[in-house]
């Protein structure tokens, strides 16, 4: 498990990080306290990985398009 904080994690590496805690918790070989410290990464990594998603589906949905469809920027997302 990584020191890192979760909220300065690209979505790659929370993605990384998350897919080999579960592989872990999968495993069953793992006692129960760090178990649960990994349960607990595991749903702060799954929260961040959302939130990435999420930003980056508003980024695209607030692409400008000129009249002919083509991309030419992008709104600002807090309109």
């Amino acid at each position: 498990m990584s020191d890192v904080n979760v909220d300065e994690l690209s979505f790659e590496d929370a993605m990384r990080e998350l897919e080999s805690v579960v592989g872990q918790l999968e495993r069953g070989d793992v006692a129960l306290d760090d178990s649960i410290a990994l349960y607990e990464r595991g749903a702060a990594l799954k929260a961040r990985c959302e939130a990435k998603l999420k930003e980056a589906e508003e980024k695209v949905a607030k692409i400008t398009l000129d009249g002919s469809g083509q991309p030419v920027g992008t709104a600002p997302l807090d309109e």
